[in-house]
């Protein structure tokens, strides 16, 4: 350890609308404790466990999840993401009422944020990570109403982080890369993995399938994987994203299925198959970058985000992609057609930025 790093208190927050900002959390927490820092972590449910098995030692408090719910139709997605704004913007509101009250009697040093709007502090230096910058909506006369209604939120913070590179040569394309960025500095951070490849570790999966997302989606996912499973010879690994339940291991037909695993297994799990399926979430898929493996997104129906980070890498070759309302069976033939070009890139740019974080402070 660097005797010149100054201790510091680092509040760290992850949105729970899935396990992905958590998850991208992970190699921040794992840094900031490295450079000697003490890092609390406030937490929804489900990404609280997630977190607390892999830092039991941390401290840790409750926050309300957001309990976005999606629709079982894709045409109906936008509408009932719209109906669920009042809730949203209550939470946000009770969730920078809740942070005053916690500064009242603790002292941080940095409030690192991943996309929960409300902890943000005057008191306190304030730091808003987003890969989504343009937000992506299928009401196209929404989008720069939504993006002002964005960047007033993001510009109450100090900066804003985003995971992804500068340039061209970049992850989330329009979504991280708009024409008009907010007023607080930006900085892009490179991907954030929990990830190192492995290249010892021969294929044991043909196939390892990650189950998430919100629900009624998720366990419409969920059903056409086990469907799928049930049909194929190949070994195939699926991960049901369920860190709260008990962790089991079952045997079924040629699958091992599990509800989670930890930041360890899961990278063994990832470096030993052959190809990553999951949703085209971004975590996901810095994650399955970082180790250059071949993938299938299947982006959530009706979450715009997903669908446009699905076309733009399949276009670069980086991953292939289709609808989940298609047939699996078929699909999964051409993907081993595809011609994937995988991208060589640094994994580890955003330890240059938080140690620069840590010493400006």
């Amino acid at each position: 350890m660097n005797n010149q790093c100054i201790l510091k208190k680092v509040l760290i927050t992850p949105l729970d609308w899935g396990l992905g900002h958590a998850t991208r959390c992970i190699p921040l927490i794992s840094y900031f404790l490295s450079l000697n820092c003490e890092v609390t972590i406030a937490a929804s449910p489900a990404s609280k466990a997630l977190l607390q098995t892999e830092f039991p030692a941390l401290e840790f408090f409750n926050l309300n999840s957001y309990n976005i719910v999606y629709s079982r139709k894709k045409r109906w997605m936008p509408f009932k993401i719209l109906l669920q704004t009042p809730k949203i913007l209550r939470a946000v509101n009770e969730e920078h009422e809740w942070l005053k009250n916690l500064l009242v009697t603790r002292h941080f040093d940095a409030i690192i944020s991943d996309n929960r709007y409300g902890f943000y502090s005057e008191k306190v230096f304030s730091v808003f990570i987003t890969h989504q910058l343009q937000i992506k909506t299928s009401l196209n006369f929404a989008k720069n109403f939504m993006r002002k209604k964005t960047y007033k939120r993001i510009n109450k913070f100090n900066e804003c982080w985003v995971p992804d590179f500068e340039g061209n040569l970049n992850i989330a394309g329009n979504l991280s890369h708009p024409k008009t960025l907010p007023k607080i500095p930006v900085k892009y951070i490179g991907m954030l993995s929990r990830f190192k490849p492995k290249v010892h570790l021969n294929n044991v999966y043909k196939y390892l399938i990650i189950i998430s997302g919100p629900e009624p989606q998720r366990t419409i996912f969920e059903e056409k994987v086990f469907a799928f499973a049930k049909l194929n010879k190949e070994k195939i690994l699926i991960v049901r994203g369920k860190p709260e339940e008990k962790s089991s291991i079952e045997e079924n037909f040629n699958c091992t299925i599990c509800n989670h695993l930890t930041t360890a297994k899961m990278e063994d799990a990832f470096n030993a198959s052959e190809f990553i399926i999951s949703r085209c979430g971004y975590t996901s898929v810095m994650e399955i970058l970082s180790l250059q493996k071949r993938s299938i997104l299947i982006p959530t129906p009706g979450q715009t985000e997903q669908e446009y980070l699905a076309k733009h890498l399949m276009k670069q070759n980086w991953c292939y992609t289709f609808s989940q309302n298609e047939d699996f069976n078929l699909h999964f033939i051409k993907a081993h057609q595809f011609k994937y070009n995988l991208p060589n890139v640094n994994a580890k740019q955003y330890e240059v930025v938080l140690k620069d974080f840590i010493s400006a402070l």
